[in-house]
């Protein structure tokens, strides 16, 4: 997993714009800096986005691109109910309303959900996070035209129960503007958190070892 320019880690705060292809240079140059002529990627919400901009600047470094409930594909929801669930810790950042936000917006439980220990770290870092630090990022956008550029292999994965990007509204853009799409895989009662579902890792874990 690497560290996204912007966010509460260690990287630097200052970010690519958000409408250029800058992102997919820099995910170029992560690359350089491991050490990796190709590889799988894999990219959740924002990390969908980035996915498509390295898809798009550096395909040839990408041997297959995930997309898991990406924040690319759609605009985010303007719903009251996915609009109410991701203010509520922000206006008011408590335990108890970070663990409303992750039930109702990014889990789904009990099909989807973490370990009662994962839970605990997850929401106290969400209240650290939240009270204490300034989100530098620029928000994915609905990348729209721009996704006919990407060249690498591709595969959506969604969840039907996300509030944040509703999966029909997905597919439906994937299916009309990634002309590389090769699978899309729709999981039942799973939230925007997807890549925390084991059944959408074992379904990557499958096309990689598939692939020739």
């Amino acid at each position: 997993m690497v560290e996204t320019n912007g966010l509460p880690n260690l990287s630097s705060g200052n970010t690519p714009d958000i409408k250029s292809l800058d992102y997919g240079f820099w995910a170029a140059e992560v690359f350089d800096k491991l050490g990796l002529d190709k590889a799988f990627v894999a990219g959740a919400s924002f990390g969908g986005l980035i996915c498509m901009k390295l898809g798009i600047v550096k395909p040839e470094k990408i041997k297959t691109a995930f997309l898991l409930n990406p924040g690319c594909l759609q605009p985010f929801s303007l719903t009251f109910q996915n609009l109410y669930y991701n203010l509520l810790p922000i206006v008011k950042p408590t335990e108890k309303n970070v663990l409303k936000f992750l039930d109702k917006a990014v889990f789904s439980k009990p099909n989807h959900q973490l370990s009662e220990f994962s839970e605990k770290m997850l929401v106290d870092y969400e209240v650290f996070a939240i009270s204490r630090y300034k989100d530098n990022t620029q928000k994915p956008y609905y990348m729209g035209n721009e996704l006919a550029a990407v060249k690498a292999q591709t595969y959506l994965l969604v969840g039907d129960k996300d509030l944040l990007f509703p999966f029909k509204k997905s597919v439906e853009n994937a299916e009309k503007h990634l002309t590389t799409l090769k699978g899309i895989e729709v999981f039942a009662n799973v939230g925007h958190g997807i890549e925390t579902y084991d059944k959408a890792l074992k379904y990557i874990g499958d096309k990689i070892k598939d692939y020739h």
